[in-house]
């Protein structure tokens, strides 16, 4: 008679020393320095902490950091959809050579990305000398980090809607053209509702991902007090004039930004799950 597998019968054994090993690899990688980044923060008291996350550099630092992800992830919410559209849908020549090309901002070093968009957009750079008689500076300004950003933010927009187009039922495509609806109708009511939650986590992977970049945004945002300074610049600069509880409370607060965008992005992506009709 077939009996059920008992908690202690699994497939995998080592279960329990699997689980220690893995909370112990957590707690030293990232319960252990979260945990001691937030104690040091409790050194401060509650007017020190405000003071610290509320001074101007730090609010205007704020607005730049968050506005320039958010307006840098939603261009990656369109073109990143107009790119993996066009790998799944067509070929070309060169395919395979653009295909790779979208996973380079993960393979370049951050520093490296930073100089190569200064050495383009500057004002003596190969794009920005032609740019600047015009009045249109893009480095050393918001506009660089929005850029940086947009690079860097790229192939999460793409590689999380890639697999989705090409796992899409064509059926229901040529179903919705043999009953006469347009190609916009069959794109916005057939292809884009299964494509959303995709798309909406490849949007809030992008947007966290900016949240925390530094390498590439410090060499072209020119680092302007109250203009174009981010704010990991913002901690990086009090570590150096070793304000510590200061660095630590501005850290905490983009800390606790980064863990609703990670609850977000798991929720996105139970929901993708969910729609797709695969295990939760």
């Amino acid at each position: 008679m077939f009996r059920r597998p008992t908690a202690s019968a699994r497939v995998l054994p080592g279960f329990n020393l699997t689980l220690g090993y893995t909370l112990l690899y957590l707690s030293l990688l990232v319960l252990i320095p979260l945990s001691a980044l937030t104690f040091k923060t409790f050194t401060l008291t509650w007017d020190q902490f405000w003071t610290a996350v509320t001074g101007p550099r730090v609010m205007a630092s704020y607005r730049l950091t968050f506005g320039a992800s958010l307006i840098a992830a939603l261009v990656n919410g369109v073109f990143g959809l107009l790119i993996a559209w066009v790998l799944v849908r067509y070929d070309f020549w060169g395919k395979k050579f653009v295909d790779a090309l979208v996973d380079l901002p993960f393979a370049l070093p951050t520093a490296v990305a930073g100089i190569s968009l200064t050495a383009l957009l500057a004002g003596n750079g190969w794009i920005g000398q032609y740019l600047e008689p015009w009045g249109i500076q893009l480095a050393f300004n918001p506009n660089g980090v929005v850029i940086a950003l947009i690079f860097i933010g790229l192939p999460f927009v793409v590689r999380t809607v890639q697999p989705v187009l090409e796992d899409a039922e064509k059926e229901l495509e040529e179903a919705a053209t043999c009953l006469g609806a347009t190609r916009w109708q069959t794109f916005s009511r057939v292809i884009f509702p299964s494509l959303a939650p995709a798309l909406l986590t490849g949007f809030a992977m992008a947007f966290a991902r900016a949240i925390g970049e530094y390498g590439s945004v410090i060499f072209i945002a020119g680092n302007m007090p109250l203009i174009s300074e981010i704010t990991p610049l913002i901690i990086i600069g009090k570590l150096e004039q070793y304000d510590y509880a200061g660095a630590t409370a501005v850290a905490v607060v983009m800390l606790v930004f980064s863990f609703l965008l990670l609850l977000v992005i798991n929720a996105l992506q139970a929901w993708q799950r969910k729609r797709s009709g695969a295990p939760v």
